[in-house]
């Protein structure tokens, strides 16, 4: 599909990487790795014909589509979000338009005998029979699908592009590529944007759409469960594993292990052999063995030992002056946007030194709160910052607002003040900005440096409440951990928000969980959020009925009534699973489970089938294809087949609403 020939990329004196070459094949799907700065991006931007390397080639087979998502990219305004998704179909509209002028050739001529109008009958029926094999009838209901599947709802479909957040935007540009159904998709940071829900979408998306995919992520579950091949770039070297990332950094741990078992033993060797010609050096009885040992030497291939980067982030958080006992409290506080209510009846109280996260769906109000504790909008009811309290705000999109025209060391420099500007280098150096590093331009940065950057600045600020919205978006696996360790050791208060995992793992105390315009305060770290609402892991959070305390749990139950999102008012469902008894509530689980897993199963069985459709219907668009009449069968074959596994699903969502229910 794509051929990388001896690719070198070099900025300024020292080369990014040198002499790589690899191939993506049809059925590849490649996590793409190394640290900030490797060259990830620079590969993908390569591989895109978006800029040409120093030496060597990429080569694209003429015909092959592909599709290239940046991090960081300029959108649009003007138009609703389905009008701009709908420029994914372009060829489909030209071919709309082309047959409509046909019929109305068809309709204004009246030569029916002649030979050109017979024509005319042919290519308009050849046609509109292409036109229904790639889709031409029914990508509207493809679209709403996609839509659906990144997280926007029906309603937002004819809104303008321009009422979205720019990670909601960035869902509509990913849109459009998946629906273009290219060859290659080139996909950098696509989870950064995206809640639980859709990257699990994504994931099962990429999976069975049957292209080749080239993509760079810092979330190891995600690329574990999309990928079988990982590329890691390190030291200017490209290393090639054909196994996803989890046994890549055994096999990598493996590989140089014996590397320097290897190379150890080679050293023994040339220092015997070393030893000997010295020893014998000037003896003639003993001249033809040294002539045999120096050509054994001679004829000796240094084993290499691949170099490791060692270089790492130093970050530590420094406390300023001790805050008051309750840096932040919420009484009553709600945010409307005209008619829609984000949420109300917020009720928290967050303690001096405590490390709260705040989870849910994207758009559910998480960093709308955290702009309400930051002044930054208007908010109903009461909300205070407590006595000595300073903040420091780390947004979701703080590494972009930096300006690009200027160097490392400028950006930090216009912040710094007082001493602290003499040991600017140190700093930077510290962060891995050292050397020539600190006088490059923001603009040729990566995500995962101007992330760095943005973090610098706000290590220069003297706070003791830390605020940091998604803040391990573009940040490699490394820098994520070594992040983690100074929040932990932070002396002062904490907000994140997250949708990672593995980052909140062990690192909050309480968890605050949006949805549903409330607010709900769960105690204990993340997973015991996860087990009290009786999930495996934060994907299914949008997928299971509220649980706010542990089954017959009569106390838990009392206070939730009382809780800080429901503003004392008891919620009532028809059976509350809390009264239920334990064997009652496990049964009830059960079914539930086995309801899920079947509307699961009938969904992955839709996207399978119409991932077979889309190959059929790339097939029958050929001029082989098309006469082809076996393929007209399977493809008749493939609708029905798409026909019952929608009424099955339609049946089990049916069944599993109603249970719920009861």
């Amino acid at each position: 599909m794509i051929s990388i020939e001896n690719l070198s990329v070099e900025f300024g004196a020292k080369p990014l990487f040198t002499n790589v070459s690899f191939l993506v094949g049809d059925k590849d799907r490649i996590a793409l790795v190394g640290k900030n700065g490797a060259g990830k991006s620079t590969m993908l931007k390569i591989m895109a014909g978006l800029q040409l390397p120093s030496e060597g080639n990429a080569v694209v087979p003429r015909g092959t589509k592909v599709a290239y998502l940046p991090q960081v990219m300029v959108l649009s305004d003007g138009r609703t979000v389905r009008e701009e998704t709908e420029q994914a179909f372009t060829h489909l509209h030209e071919a709309e338009q082309e047959l409509k002028e046909m019929q109305r050739q068809l309709d204004e001529r009246t030569d029916y005998e002649t030979e050109s109008y017979m024509q005319l009958v042919e290519r308009f029926a050849h046609e509109s029979e292409r036109f229904q094999m790639i889709g031409g009838l029914n990508y509207q209901s493809e679209l709403e699908r996609t839509l659906q599947g990144l997280g926007f709802r029906r309603e937002d479909f004819d809104r303008p592009t321009s009422e979205f957040s720019g990670g909601w935007r960035m869902r509509i540009e990913l849109a459009k590529l998946l629906l273009q159904r290219p060859d290659v998709l080139l996909l950098d940071e696509p989870t950064n944007h995206l809640d639980i829900e859709s990257i699990q979408w994504l994931e099962q998306f990429l999976v069975s759409s049957g292209s080749a995919v080239v993509l760079v992520s810092h979330d190891r579950a995600f690329i574990n469960n999309v990928t079988n091949r990982t590329l890691e770039i390190s030291c200017g070297r490209l290393y090639d594993y054909k196994v996803k990332y989890d046994e890549y950094v055994n096999l990598r741990a493996e590989r140089r292990e014996q590397q320097l078992r290897a190379y150890e033993n080679q050293q023994k060797e040339i220092a015997d052999i070393r030893a000997f010609v010295d020893r014998f050096r000037y003896q003639a009885t003993k001249a033809i063995q040294v002539q045999s040992r120096l050509k054994q030497l001679e004829r000796m291939i240094p084993i290499e030992v691949d170099e490791v980067d060692n270089s790492a982030l130093h970050l530590k958080f420094s406390c300023s002056m001790r805050s008051g006992d309750y840096p932040v409290i919420c009484e009553d506080v709600a945010k409307n946007y005209g008619s829609h209510n984000v949420f109300h009846n917020v009720n928290l109280t967050i303690h001096r030194g405590e490390k709260v996260a705040f989870v849910g769906r994207n758009g559910e109000g998480k960093s709308t709160l955290v702009k309400c504790i930051q002044g930054e909008i208007p908010f109903d009811g009461s909300l205070r910052v407590g006595h000595n309290v300073q903040i420091g705000y780390f947004a979701q999109n703080q590494a972009q607002l930096l300006d690009g025209e200027l160097t490392v060391f400028d950006t930090i420099d216009r912040v710094a003040k007082g001493d602290i500007r003499l040991k600017i280098r140190d700093i930077l150096g510290a962060f891995m900005f050292g050397g020539e590093a600190s006088d490059k331009k923001v603009k040729f940065l990566s995500g995962g440096e101007r992330t760095r950057l943005a973090m610098i600045r706000l290590l220069l600020e003297p706070v003791n409440c830390l605020i940091l919205d998604e803040p391990t978006n573009h940040l490699d696996m490394r820098s994520k951990d070594v992040l983690k360790a100074a929040i932990r050791d932070f002396d002062g208060t904490v907000i994140v928000v997250s949708h990672d995992r593995e980052f909140l793992d062990g690192l909050v105390t309480k968890v605050y969980e949006f949805g549903e315009g409330m607010v709900r305060e769960h105690l204990g770290g993340i997973y015991d959020f996860l087990q009290k609402k009786q999930i495996d892991n934060l994907n299914d959070l949008q997928k299971r009925p509220t649980i706010t305390s542990f089954p017959g749990d009569e106390n838990a139950l009392c206070r939730e009534e009382k809780n800080i999102s429901s503003g004392g008012k008891k919620e009532t469902p028809a059976k509350s699973e809390a009264r239920r008894s334990y064997e009652e509530q496990k049964e009830y689980n059960k079914k539930l489970r086995k309801m899920e897993r079947r509307v699961e199963e009938c969904e992955s069985e839709i996207e399978q089938t119409e991932s077979a459709i889309a190959i059929v219907e790339s097939q029958l668009a050929t001029a082989e294809g098309a006469s082809d009449m076996n393929l007209y069968d399977k493809y008749q074959k493939l609708k029905q087949q798409l026909d019952r596994a929608v009424e099955q699903w339609e049946e089990a969502s049916i069944e599993l609403d109603e249970f719920k229910n009861t």
